[in-house]
């Protein structure tokens, strides 16, 4: 069997190396057929992969970066300037085949930035998204843009869709993925100019299954398989989903502090919250992929823990063996030879 080969950027992150490192000598112990490749300051790598056991694995590869893109950084630039930074060393390795998957939890600009400019988009992608899966009532639902284009435009949305839909019948296994349109109401005729724009667009879509717009409050019950919209949107979406749960677990634990009676009936419903918290755990999949490009990006959360980065890996070695890549650029390319017969 083929081995996937997958470049960390070991160096990107609140919680780096540890996290990055830890994730991956994990990912290592419970997936087959990976071969992984950590960048950044091999001292640091080194000296993680000597604490959790990994040091010497035949399947880890260390490459040592001498420079570091911070957050704070215009992306353009540093993109430009910092060649030998761990983010611009994965990039490249996946342009040239060296590594079929890049996962880092840097800076998101830059990554959206290399993305685009160092692997490259699929042939007829007109802007590759962001796409976070969030958990809802009955499973998972893909956001998607969540952080790429903040402007979009109503082709760049018919995109997302097909995008989405492969991804989730792919990598999540539903079929006929149910598709929406982020909106503030159920009716047609509501919506922005983009949203009235877009709809008829997805409604002729035959290779999607389209089923109108979707409200945010619908989300969290599993209302769509797929969200489409623009990242601006998207983002304040997710933000406003991850803050309401951390919030709302927050809240729960205090209140079965708050007096005996409660203290009992948490230690008596203990393994139904864990399992119902189990189930909702936004960082199930460990990480965004950037969808329509040449080569698989997958964009972590900045404060990813060592189990978010196995999560991530995880995620890429499904997202190959699946040739998500391929289903997405032989979609683009029938669509794109429709519109030129019309």
């Amino acid at each position: 069997m083929e081995k996937v080969r997958i470049a960390v950027d070991a160096m990107g992150g609140d919680n780096a190396p540890f996290a990055p490192v830890a994730g991956a000598a994990s990912a290592l112990r419970s997936l087959e057929g990976i071969e992984l490749i950590l960048l950044g300051n091999e001292t640091q790598i080194h000296e993680e992969l000597k604490k959790c056991g990994a040091e010497g694995n035949p399947a880890i590869k260390v490459i040592n970066c001498t420079e570091m893109i911070e957050m704070s950084e215009p992306p353009v630039a540093a993109i430009q300037k910092k060649k030998d930074s761990s983010i611009v060393r994965g990039m490249m390795m996946v342009r040239h085949g060296e590594a079929d998957a890049f996962v880092s939890a840097g800076s998101t600009g830059a990554i959206l930035v290399g993305g685009q400019v160092l692997v490259g988009r699929i042939k007829g992608v007109e802007r590759p998204p962001l796409g976070a899966l969030m958990p809802n009532e009955k499973g998972m639902t893909l956001l998607v843009d969540c952080g790429a284009n903040v402007d979009a435009r109503p082709s760049w949305l018919v995109q997302y869709a097909q995008m989405g839909s492969i991804y989730m019948e792919n990598a999540l296994g539903i079929k006929s993925p149910r598709v929406a349109i982020l909106n503030i109401g159920a009716e047609e005729e509501k919506g922005n100019a983009l949203v009235k724009e877009t709809y008829p667009l997805l409604k002729e879509c035959a290779d999607i299954n389209f089923i109108g717009s979707v409200e945010a409050r619908d989300i969290a019950s599993g209302a769509c398989d797929v969200i489409v919209t623009d990242a601006f949107s998207g983002n304040l979406i997710l933000k406003m989903y991850e803050g309401t749960a951390t919030t709302l677990l927050r809240i729960i634990k205090n209140a079965f502090k708050s007096n005996v009676p409660a203290m009992i009936g948490a230690m008596l419903s203990k393994k139904a919250l864990k399992t119902a918290l189990k189930d909702f755990d936004a960082t199930k999949y460990g990480g965004a992929p950037l969808l329509g490009l040449k080569g698989l990006v997958v964009k972590a959360h900045g404060n990813s823990k060592d189990v978010e980065f196995k999560r991530a890996l995880e995620q890429c070695h499904l997202f190959y063996r699946e040739n998500i890549n391929g289903k997405i650029s032989e979609r683009i390319s029938e669509g794109r030879k429709k519109n030129e017969q019309r």
